[in-house]
């Protein structure tokens, strides 16, 4: 038996060290496309006749394909011409080889995706895939191939040509996927160590979730800044017109998401938000039906400790009175230098439990999560084309949208909430929120939770729900699902600030009409709030007069408590309160998770007087030096900018910016906006939240919606549709959609076939 520093094994071969830099991306590094077949392009030009695409004045494409074959090369073409950079860093992510384009410093993002994407084994998915299926994911790099030969000025930085497979590797559209909770630090201590030495190697790497599209819009710094979502869904009974109502509010990275409408003469007609790259509209609606997708509390990922011991020259781990063989497969992860292209080697280890991504107290850890790749695939497509309630809970029954929850509606006039659609169902004995023994087969996996033994709401009695990342016990008020009658890990989460807004707004009303649930949908109270002022000002009061920090904070105070507590691009208050609560976060927020509460029950009866007035002062200083007074209106600071097409995007003050009036989710604001300063800036610009916003009516013959994409659909700064939504997004003016072909009657900019 030997040490885990010696049961290692990990084969390095690199033409520089591991801590080397990424070299930045350079036109050099771009390639060309090479020329198609004579055939092959001959069967994309006819199949590009069988598609229109019809630009409205916004920009956003509406497809049109004989069959959904041809939507689908259609649809993937004019995303292609939207932003290819955005459609091709997904996929270099998804197949782990963004290295290739960016460099050493995605080695490890690299091998964390290799250790469950394997070519080969997504080739073989494609290969038994159903039929209607594999025509998609033909006509998918069908579409893109011709998008690239059409384009001979377009220069992919690694992929000049897309295969059916690849569409498996990228096949659920969530802002960050299961596969990124791996921690990067600790992949990177595990397979970075040599067998000689055991030491750790230097860290090229954080421990967010880095690599993602999503993950490079926010590269460079972590916050707390909630992204995920908003879903609200109301009943016929609590609207005026009597037909159900969806919001659809992704909280994600700014342009993540191309807005786009997808039709063909087999049915298919959906609408709404497809995540850069995939052939399935995630977040949207089609004319009897509508979803949406929040980040989920649930716990549908574990980690095993594994027993293991070297036999023979050969590792093993103990499973019961066994030993079993440790898996090992060689994976090589290309990356870019600067003078050329270099790899590493690592043996990657594998036990029944999955691949092991890290150590703890000498045991070897191995992580179990959803891969069902051919399924979730399936799922995402199939949902866009159920015609009610019935069918959209049928696709349920794939389990595949592991990691979030669903708001649904339609026609009928049902509204429905689905908690995580892959829970796996496990012995309740063990603390599932911690790694548990791998050796003992009680704590194997015992398949998933079907979905009526999951919380789940069906036109509940108060004819509304929602969901904001929080817990589903107040899911639907009184109607909500009760907490003691599931395991605890169907929900790890707790309630929130935005969650205790959402009720607010939803509760006993109905008056319910599209306008309506857009105000309410950017409703501009701020619950964090309500607590934390009220101490403040007991704090203050309690200071003997002449005191001075009582006379440096009168003003302040008085202000704050005569506060509404709704933000507005022209309030001080607003701009006081979230400089106040950043202030507070930092100093007391490790103190409230210690103490087992949010930090606004924190602070409203247990913070220490001096922390909140400290913090008031330091937040009043901090705003006189960086805009002049203390007195400044929250809209001077907080701003969108959209400069640029790249991914990563610069800021500048003095560059043209438009004020928003809305807030961080954090504070409890539903239309949220993650902002803060960055290098060189005063000035706070948004990254993350509202991305796109719609809502949508469903009537028994036709839908009707309006919608709002964050900056505007395209991607290049030439583009008329660069940033022609930013004065919408920021007042949250939602504009109309056109779905169907007769409101496209006088908004419509061109008209044309792909490649023509």
């Amino acid at each position: 038996m030997q040490t885990l520093a010696l049961l290692l094994v990990a084969t390095l071969a690199s033409a520089a060290p591991a801590s080397a830099a990424p070299a930045a991306p350079s036109p050099a590094a771009a390639r060309p496309t090479p020329a198609p077949r004579a055939a092959e392009l001959a069967r994309w030009e006819r199949m590009a006749r069988n598609v229109t695409i019809t630009r409205d004045d916004w920009g956003i494409a509406h497809v049109r394909g004989k069959t959904d074959a041809d939507a689908v090369f259609g649809m993937i073409y004019a995303q292609a011409e939207d932003d290819f950079n955005r459609v091709e860093t997904n996929y270099l992510n998804s197949m782990g080889r963004l290295a290739e384009a960016e460099g050493a410093g995605a080695v490890w993002q690299d091998l964390r995706m290799k250790l469950f994407i394997d070519p080969d084994s997504m080739r073989a998915l494609y290969k038994a895939s159903p039929a209607w299926l594999k025509r998609l994911m033909d006509a998918w790099a069908d579409g893109l191939n011709y998008y690239l030969a059409t384009h001979p000025d377009v220069r992919p930085r690694v992929l000049t040509r897309f295969e059916p497979w690849m569409a498996l590797t990228f096949s659920e559209g969530s802002i960050g996927g299961d596969i990124e909770r791996v921690s990067l630090r600790d992949l990177e201590a595990f397979y970075g160590t040599g067998p000689v030495t055991g030491a750790p190697a230097t860290p090229v790497s954080g421990d967010g979730p880095a690599g993602g599209l999503s993950a490079r819009l926010s590269a460079g710094h972590s916050d707390d800044e909630p992204r995920g979502s908003n879903g609200i869904a109301v009943a016929p009974s609590n609207t005026v017109n009597g037909r159900a109502l969806l919001l659809i509010n992704p909280h994600t990275s700014f342009f993540f998401r191309s807005e786009l409408q997808m039709t063909s003469d087999e049915g298919l007609n959906a609408y709404g938000a497809v995540t850069w790259g995939q052939f399935f509209v995630y977040q949207g609606f089609n004319p009897r039906a509508g979803w949406m997708h929040t980040s989920s509390g649930v716990d549908a990922i574990d980690e095993y400790l594994e027993t293991v011991t070297q036999k023979g020259g050969r590792f093993v781990y103990k499973y019961g009175k066994a030993e079993l063989p440790v898996v090992t497969r060689t994976i090589t992860v290309p990356y870019r230098t600067a003078d050329g292209m270099a790899k590493r080697t690592f043996t990657a280890f594998f036990t029944r439990h999955g691949p092991v991504v890290r150590a703890e107290n000498g045991k070897w850890v191995a992580i179990a999560l959803m891969q069902e790749p051919l399924k979730a695939l399936q799922q995402s497509y199939l949902r866009t084309k159920a015609g009610g309630y019935a069918d959209f809970r049928k696709t349920m029954e794939l389990h595949t949208n592991s990691s979030n929850n669903t708001i649904f509606a339609d026609a009928d006039g049902n509204i429905a909430y689905f908690h995580a659609n892959f829970i796996p169902r496990r012995d309740t004995t063990f603390d599932w929120s911690k790694p548990v023994d791998g050796s003992n087969p009680a704590t194997d996996w015992r398949g998933v939770l079907p979905v009526d033994a999951t919380p789940s709401l069906l036109n509940p009695a108060t004819g509304w729900l929602y969901n904001s990342n929080d817990w589903p016990w107040s899911a639907a008020g009184a109607a909500s699902p009760r907490r003691e009658r599931f395991p605890k890990y169907v929900e790890t989460g707790g309630p929130s600030a935005r969650g205790r807004h959402a009720v607010l707004v939803l509760e006993g009303r109905k008056d319910f009409t599209l306008d309506r649930l857009v105000e309410a949908a950017y409703d501009s109270y701020l619950p964090w709030f309500e607590q934390p002022i009220p101490a403040l000002a007991r704090a203050w009061e309690a200071l003997p007069e002449g005191d001075t920090l009582k006379e440096k904070l009168r003003e302040q105070v008085a202000l704050l408590r005569t506060w509404d507590r709704r933000w507005a691009t022209a309030s001080v208050p607003t701009a006081l309160g979230v400089f106040w609560g950043e202030e507070l976060r930092r100093r007391a927020g490790g103190d409230a998770r210690d103490a087992g509460l949010l930090l606004e029950d924190y602070l409203g009866t247990r913070a220490p007087a001096p922390l909140l007035l400290e913090a008031l002062a330091a937040a009043s200083d901090r705003l006189a030096a960086d805009f002049g007074k203390w007195q400044t209106p929250w809209g001077e600071i907080n701003r969108f900018q959209r400069l640029t097409g790249a991914i990563v995007q610069p800021f500048s003050d003095s560059a043209p910016s438009t004020p928003v009036g809305f807030t961080s989710a954090l504070w409890g604001s539903l239309a949220s906006f993650g902002a803060r300063p960055y290098p060189g800036t005063k000035r706070w610009y948004g990254t993350s939240g509202n991305s796109f916003v719609a809502v949508v009516e469903f009537g028994k013959d036709s839908v009707r919606a309006r919608a709002v994409t964050a900056g505007g659909e395209s991607g290049h700064p030439a583009s008329p549709h660069f940033d022609d939504q930013a004065q919408r997004y920021a007042a949250g003016d939602l504009r109309e959609v056109y779905f169907y072909p007769a409101q496209l009657a006088g908004h419509t900019e061109r008209v044309y076939q792909p490649g023509k």
